[in-house]
């Protein structure tokens, strides 16, 4: 168990460098599985496992996000005149998705998880100035950006996601390069992270697996330790790749990796 959290731990601390997608992508699918080997189907902790992978996950982003907003920040790739209003909208979102995902059903998260990827990979693909961006930047009023920046919140939050699937092709679209959308969808994650993982932490009191040793709620504190520390290690390898992708390929390849884990969620 121990190998495949570091594993993917480091995996995921590339992807959200290179890609600012990966908290969630690579630690849910991981984590759901991890939680059925271990304990069974049958079993508390697989009875809510897409709960404590959503909300272990939500930890988890929050200290990547941290990491990736301070250095992209001192490395000036963040342009946070454009992102403010959103950034409040989707701490808000944040909120209500952390609550939301406590209260529906674990099946439905993961098929809801399942058609949100299906969905995003299409839209990359289908729909045009995300591989081709067409450099026009429209003007948004603050409350749509406020009221877009809160549907992602909830949406990641419940999902356990981050919301960079929603803010990088939002970004790109935009005219913003890929690089730079990541950055900025590192910064973005930080709000819904930091105030689901509070949500959870506010409402832990009411999770049955209070009486299961090594959980606090619904976040298991052994995965969730493993799984920050070698997601820095990745973090610290991706570091000096990201401005030597061109654009083109770094669009290219962000839908693939969507399909690598839509994979694995439905096996």
């Amino acid at each position: 168990m121990t190998l495949w959290l570091i594993s993917f731990g480091l995996i995921s601390g590339i992807t959200t460098w290179l890609f600012g997608f990966g908290g969630g992508f690579v630690t849910v699918p991981l984590l759901y599985t991890l939680i059925l080997t271990l304990w069974g189907i049958d079993s508390l902790p697989g009875e809510h496992a897409m709960q404590i992978a959503v909300a272990t996950s939500a930890l988890i982003m929050l200290f990547s996000a941290t990491i990736t907003t301070l250095k992209h920040h001192k490395a000036k790739r963040i342009e946070w005149k454009s992102i403010t209003t959103l950034f409040i909208g989707i701490a808000l979102g944040g909120i209500l998705g952390a609550y939301l995902a406590l209260i529906v059903e674990g099946e439905w998260i993961r098929w809801i998880f399942i058609g949100y990827l299906f969905i995003t990979i299409l839209d990359c693909y289908l729909r045009p100035g995300f591989i081709a961006p067409t450099y026009i930047i429209k003007n948004i009023h603050n409350t749509q950006e406020t009221i877009t920046g809160t549907l992602i919140g909830i949406v990641a939050a419940f999902l356990g996601v981050g919301g960079s699937v929603m803010t990088v092709p939002l970004l790109r679209r935009r005219g913003t390069p890929m690089a730079q959308s990541a950055a900025m969808a590192n910064t973005l994650t930080l709000p819904l992270a930091l105030t689901a993982t509070l949500t959870y932490l506010a409402l832990s009191f009411t999770a049955p697996l209070n009486n299961e040793a090594g959980f606090v709620g619904y976040i298991w504190l052994k995965a969730a330790l493993i799984l920050i520390c070698s997601t820095w290690v990745g973090l610290k390898i991706s570091e000096r790749f990201l401005s030597r992708i061109p654009d083109l390929w770094h669009a290219r390849v962000y839908p693939l990796l969507l399909i690598l884990v839509l994979l694995v969620m439905l096996l």
